[in-house]
Formats: structure tokens, C-alpha cells, sequence
């Protein structure tokens, strides 16, 4: 990969996403003009409203999004454009993406559930490599593999374990293991404590802040939990109906609200509300 633009790893310059008509349903804009970046070892929160376009860009950055199979129909970048360590991704020709893949960690909404069953840890958190080069040596990829294991505080007993013997919290530590195996210098990470116990939610969260240390990676963490993002991002960024509406630390974009949906954010703070998904917005919103 060429080094990252301006010395960010991630930048976002004017972007404008949309999804094509499909059949009887119109093209769809989800994501509209977003300008920000995402500074090297940074970690960005992205906060929004239910369809503000935050799994979008996910797929977006993570390249998922140009999986032509997705059900859904491919999202197309129709303005601007995002530019993930050096590389265009309005111009990333098909061939490469596989390459870029490799230098992004990505960690999806529901990981932990959708693990294939059928699978060993060591062979979930190993496949990434293989899929890299399937003739990486055998002793290398066990070595790496313990280490991601221990890395995310899983016992080596858990290897030879398949995912339906783990606990919701293990399962998701081994996902996070398998985005993390290529050494990424970006991940990006769906709700990852979306679904877990609360008491291994904190873990979860540690884990993330701590594997970044170690591992000097930038990341965009989606989340609707205020107190996951407080404890892992530097900065956040607010979506709503695909517009960026706010950015800085929490405590700057929630004490000086500008927008009716961070003035919503803000209130449901200040009313003991730690998740904002629990929150009733209203319709004007």
C-alpha cells in the first residue's frame, strides 16, 4: 500500500455515497458530503441515528462494500471521495481490493454470532493468513495464532474449541483476534459490544484500547455505547441522515450541542442514558 494521504490514514474529502435504484426501489443517498480524518494511532468514535448511513461507511472503508454479491446491492461513491492509506477508493481497480483487505482489520455488526460453526478457533483467527498466502508456514501460523489468542486474554485451551462451546463475550474476543492476525494499520469496528454481556462489554472495550498500544493501529469505532466510545475514542463523529452534523471529543460535540440529534444525545446523557440505541429521538429529528 502506498503511505497515507497527507499523512492520514484515513480521509474522508466531500464523500457522497449512494445506492443504485434496484428494481422498483429508487437510488438511495446514504452518506452526503462528509469531510473529516482520521489521524495516525487515532481512534474515532462514530455515533448516529438509526439509517444515518454508519454501517455504510463501515462497508465503505472496511471494503466490503465492493463485494458484488452483497444482497443489498454495492453502495457507489458518486461524490468525493474516501482515501484509506494512500489508496482511492473511488479508483481502487477490482483486483486490488483483496490487497487492501489485507492492510484493513475489519470487525463486523453481530461477529460474534455469525463465526462459521463448523470451524476451530485456531482455524477462524487463521484464515485470514492463509487466505493471504495458503502456503505460510504451519509452525509460523500456530505461533501467530496463540499470540492474537492470548492477545485478546483467551486461554490457548480455547484453539481447539468451534464457537457454539464459547460464550457470546469469547466469540466476539475471537473475532476480534481474526481482524487483528494481519497486523492491519486500520480497523474498523461495527457495535463491537453490541449483544454482550454488559460486565464483558468493559473488557471488550479495554481490549480494543490496549491492542491498539501494542499494535499502533488507527481505528473507526461504531458504537452506540457513550461510555464504550469515551473510554476507546479521542474524537467522535455524529452522524444524521448521512450528514456529518458533529465532530470532536465527546465532551465538546455533548457541552456545546448544535444540532437537534447531538441536543438529543446530550439530553439523554445528562438522563442516565449510557446507550443511546434505548432512546426514542422523535420523529423531528
Amino acid at each position: 500500500m502506498r503511505g497515507a494521504a497527507h499523512g492520514f490514514p484515513i480521509v474522508l474529502d466531500d464523500l457522497t455515497v449512494e445506492y443504485p435504484a434496484r428494481g422498483p426501489s429508487p437510488a438511495h443517498v446514504a452518506l452526503h458530503g462528509l469531510s473529516f480524518s482520521v489521524a495516525p494511532g487515532e481512534v474515532l468514535g462514530l455515533l448516529g441515528s438509526a439509517g444515518s448511513g454508519k454501517s455504510t461507511l463501515a462497508k465503505l472503508l472496511s471494503g466490503v462494500a465492493f463485494d458484488t454479491r452483497a444482497a443489498e446491492g454495492r453502495p457507489l461513491i458518486t461524490g468525493g471521495d474516501a482515501t484509506v492509506l494512500g489508496q482511492s477508493l473511488r479508483r481502487i481497480p477490482k483486483r486490488k481490493v483483496p490487497e487492501y483487505q489485507f492492510h484493513v482489520g475489519y470487525l463486523p455488526q453481530d461477529a460474534a454470532s455469525t463465526l462459521p460453526a463448523d470451524r476451530t478457533v485456531a482455524e477462524i483467527i487463521g484464515e485470514p493468513i492463509l487466505e493471504r498466502d495458503h502456503r505460510y508456514n504451519a509452525r509460523a501460523l500456530a505461533t501467530r495464532v496463540a499470540t492474537m489468542l492470548d492477545g485478546v486474554r483467551l486461554s490457548l485451551g480455547k484453539l481447539d474449541m468451534y464457537p457454539y462451546e464459547l460464550s457470546g463475550g469469547q466469540r466476539q474476543r475471537v473475532a476480534l483476534a481474526r481482524a487483528l492476525v494481519l497486523g492491519p494499520s486500520v480497523l474498523i469496528a461495527d457495535e463491537p459490544t453490541a449483544g454482550i454481556d454488559l460486565t464483558v462489554r468493559d473488557v471488550v472495550a479495554q481490549l480494543i484500547g490496549e491492542l491498539r498500544q501494542e499494535h499502533t493501529f488507527s481505528a473507526v469505532i461504531i458504537s452506540h455505547d457513550l461510555p464504550v466510545l469515551r473510554s476507546t475514542a479521542e474524537r467522535v463523529a455524529v452522524l444524521d441522515r448521512g450528514r456529518l452534523v458533529a465532530i470532536g471529543t465527546i465532551d465538546e460535540v455533548l457541552d456545546d450541542p448544535k444540532h437537534p440529534y447531538v441536543m438529543a444525545l446530550a439530553g439523554a446523557l445528562d438522563a442516565g442514558h449510557a446507550v443511546i440505541d434505548d432512546l426514542d429521538l422523535g420523529p423531528s429529528i
